[in-house]
């Protein structure tokens, strides 16, 4: 075997891969597979173009980025040795610069390089290192893109267009021999630059001030600009080419000058290793766990009473979509939380899939059939179903009084509450949690830093200086870092976790690493245990309330809050019994005997008289008086009840007339006039046109079947490796077909490449060589128009012909099809056997 060639190209380097590499690199780079590249040359095309590039950046860690950016101001090729030099530095610094971070970042390069690699980068050799043109543009230093490095551009870009004359008066200046060669003078300079004792000496007799400009724009941004009449500091170094101009007003340093005062580096604090989680305090694991599971009770408290809010058909939807400011107030205060918190357990329940619109034309929010279904399960169950839509959502209700881009409010359920970044945060959040040992709370900041080192460039730019005028009318540039929204994301995750009881007490709990590492059913095995059991009593009490030691099951709960009003929750549920909620309890078809059975079965203490009194009373008056519609009607066998209503001055706005001694008539309306009878001290009950009772249950108001919203993804997902071993196969295949040899004839020449046109042979010519191919078992190659009209090229091996088809294995396809020959554009004959 002869010696390897270097690649020349990327598609060669790709080419060279094996499949494992080529699979690596498309499951690191999901977006090369849509659609599947027909080639390795379509591949490595794709891979180099903007939008591509600039994905696979944002997916770097911050040394895998720094080495990248080391590579974009290098020389391209770069060997190994310089892309070392520029991230250590030539060893000859002020001190910042230290052996054991040097030999961190010596350790950490080989394996940095290697994702560039597999992420196809770089690509090339060690000794001709190659970042791919894109990647270049895009970190390169330019007066528009200043480089994340800082650096500016080298003496031969900034002296590009300059005259010969003012290149001679530099070289004098500074001492060089004058020559009238344009380039000549430019690598003089770029030699002196780059001499680090010639420089020194240089440097050695610059004016103080002139030192002082340096400092501000060594380490970026590198341009600065420069007043009409400039100070003799600034002149001195415009003079002898430290500062190049790039405009009449705007200056630059040199990258060749920047390094050397950089001691040759290009980032002032390379950082290797990522930074290290810091732990704010060592808890006992059995008590996070514990303080976890009391949290996720009370989320699912929260999400049953929001559910049981709505039940009857919540708040009416915006124009724009989603809830208004007062009608979350009102929820906040129903649930007896903080706004911000109310948008987060709403969101949740919507993100479930228990809350939907109703898509009637008054649009309301209310209770999916979903929610039914989810408060059957045991209360293990409902909590992971929240969890693990908490952690796959994109909505972010942390956003909510907020604006957005046109400083419009965002409101919660509001359509502009996705960000596709939030699942990727909340795992990482996670996965960084449950790298720690358990109980151990991280510190928030040093957390984020933490996901900041993993995801630089998805975290904002990296903090520059401001901006500040320097010593003889230059300023350098600079700018303040934008809004950092993965790092509020994060922020928001550790707060929302807290709240849903993925963390407690600021550590990771055993469930929810249960749920990141098995799944649901060993979450939810984890959390049973720890959750109270329900219970199926209640303690009366003589002042009319009743208390809850703990969680009630459901039967009791329901009827209970029908019967009572809620007065104060936590540890312990206290409800009061009142006039209004017995008569809410007998709306609802329950008679007084029934209220009495129920409490005495449900009570381990004996049922209070004023409690059995008040219920008799509320009884005993219920239904005393009759509404029914006509407009509205009251009747009363009491004659005298009628006419107490007609003096009392409250009924006024009824415009109530005695239809006949029993019976008084109203404009209003049935259900306005039975609130406004009640408000007025009266136990009314309303009446069908049949004279019967209506009975008024707890309305359940359920929208049409509705699916949890989709999470809007941030990129393309990640291929399986089922999808993978295919496309690789397809690429190979598809190489196969586009850089075959083939045999060229003067009547139907070949094409060399995927770019040329497809071979056409007559009918009769395709007919004989694909007969002739079937015969000796011979490939051959092949233009295949298909039934839409899309052209294409492939190598098939012909097994039979017959009919007009011709049957064979597709190498493009890797599989055995049958194609119509009058579909073959024409055919020709391999080189030689692939």
């Amino acid at each position: 075997m002869g010696t390897t060639t270097p690649p020349r190209t990327l598609a060669e380097a790709l080419r060279a891969r094996g499949d494992d590499s080529l699979a690596g690199l498309l499951r690191a780079r999901p977006d090369l597979l849509n659609p599947v590249p027909n080639d390795i040359t379509q591949l490595a095309t794709r891979a180099g173009t903007r939008a591509s590039v600039v994905r696979a950046l944002e997916h770097l860690d911050r040394f895998a980025l720094q080495t990248a950016e080391a590579l974009a101001v290098a020389p391209d090729p770069a060997p190994y040795e310089t892309l070392l030099s520029l991230l250590t530095g030539d060893g000859l610094d002020d001190g910042e610069q230290h052996d054991d971070a040097g030999a961190a970042i010596t350790a950490a390069l080989p394996g940095a390089l290697a994702t560039l690699r597999e992420q196809a980068l770089v690509w090339g050799e060690d000794d001709r290192l190659r970042l791919v043109r894109t990647a270049r543009e895009l970190l390169a230093p330019s007066p528009q893109h200043p480089s994340p490095t800082g650096l500016g551009p080298t003496v031969a870009e900034a002296t590009a267009g300059m005259s010969p004359g003012r290149l001679q008066e530099i070289l004098t200046a500074t001492g060089l021999p004058a020559t009238h060669d344009p380039v000549s003078a430019v690598a003089s300079l770029s030699a002196l630059f780059t001499d680090r004792t010639r420089m020194a000496e240089l440097l050695d007799s610059a004016p103080v001030e002139a030192l002082s400009v340096l400092d501000r724009l060594v380490w970026g941004p590198p341009y600065g600009e420069v007043t009409p009449n400039p100070t003799p500091p600034v002149k001195w170094l415009r003079d002898r080419g430290l500062l190049l101009p790039v405009s009449t007003r705007t200056v630059v340093l040199p990258r060749e000058a920047a390094l050397h005062l950089r001691a040759g580096r290009a980032h002032r604090v390379p950082e290797p290793v990522p930074p290290a989680l810091a732990a704010v305090a060592e808890r006992d694991p059995q008590a996070v766990d514990r303080a976890a599971a009391g949290q996720a009770f009370t989320a699912l408290a929260t999400v049953e009473e929001l559910l049981k809010l709505w039940n009857g058909g919540g708040p009416t939807i915006l124009r724009a979509g989603g809830l208004s400011v007062r009608e979350l107030k009102r929820t906040a205060t129903a649930l007896d939380v903080p706004e911000p918190i109310a948008a987060f357990w709403v969101e949740l329940a919507y993100g479930a899939g228990l809350l939907a619109s109703d898509g009637e034309t008054d649009e309301r929010y209310a209770p999916t059939p979903a929610s039914d279904e989810w408060l059957d399960l045991p209360a293990a169950d409902r909590w992971t179903h929240l969890a693990t839509a908490w952690l796959a959502a994109t909505r972010t209700p942390g956003l909510v009084g907020g604006q957005d881009a046109k400083g419009r409010a965002l409101s919660a359920l509001g359509p502009e509450l996705d960000r596709s970044a939030a699942p990727d945060v909340r795992r990482r959040v996670l996965a960084l949690f449950a790298g720690l040992p358990p109980g151990t709370a991280p510190d928030p900041e040093t957390l984020l830093r933490r996901l900041r080192w993993e995801r630089p460039l998805r975290g904002g730019p990296a903090p520059a200086a401001p901006a500040a005028p320097s010593p003889g009318g230059t300023t350098s540039g600079g700018g303040a870092e934008g809004t950092d929204l993965r790092s509020r994301l994060a922020l928001w995750t550790l707060n929302e976790a807290e709240l849903l009881g993925i963390t407690g007490r600021g550590a990771l709990s055993a469930q929810a690493r249960a749920l990141l590492e098995e799944g649901e059913k060993a979450a939810a095995a984890f959390l049973a245990p720890l959750l109270p059991e329900p219970l199926d009593h209640v303690l009366l009490q003589a002042d009319l309330t009743a208390v809850a030691p703990g969680p009630l099951e459901r039967p009791l709960a329901d009827m209970l809050s029908v019967l009572a009003d809620v007065e104060s929750k936590g540890g312990a549920t206290v409800y009061r019994f009142t006039p209004g909620s017995v008569r809410r309890a007998l709306d609802a078809g329950r008679a007084a005997t029934d209220l009495h059975a129920f409490l005495a079965a449900h009570s381990r203490t004996p049922v209070p008289q004023p409690l059995s009194y008040l219920i008799d009373d509320v009884a005993r008056r219920h239904g005393h008086l009759r509404i029914g519609a006509a407009s509205a009607y009251v009747r009363c066998d009491d004659e005298a009840v009628l006419n107490e209503i007609l003096a009392d001055r409250r009924s006024t706005g009824l415009r109530l007339r005695r239809l006949a001694p029993t019976v008084l008539a109203s404009q209003s309306d049935p259900g306005p006039l039975l609130e406004a009878l009640r408000d007025m001290g009266y136990a009314p009950a309303a009446e069908s046109a049949d004279g019967d009772v209506l009975i008024t249950r707890a309305g359940a108001r359920r929208t049409p079947p509705r699916t949890p919203p989709v999470p809007v993804p941030e990129g393309p997902p990640v291929p399986d490796d089922t999808l993978l071993g295919a496309a690789v196969r397809a690429i190979r295949a598809g190489d196969t077909a586009a850089t075959v040899a083939r045999k060229e004839t003067p009547d139907s020449p070949s094409s060399p490449g995927p770019s040329g046109a497809l071979p056409r042979t007559t009918p009769a010519e395709t007919l004989a060589t694909v007969q002739a191919a079937a015969m000796t078992g011979a490939s051959v190659w092949i233009g295949y128009v298909n039934a839409d009209g899309a052209a294409s090229q492939r190598v098939i091996a012909p097994v039979r012909v017959e009919g007009g088809f011709v049957t064979a294995y597709d190498h493009t396809a890797d599989e055995i099809r049958t194609y119509p020959l009058h579909r073959i554009t024409g055919v020709a004959e391999l080189a030689e056997e692939a």
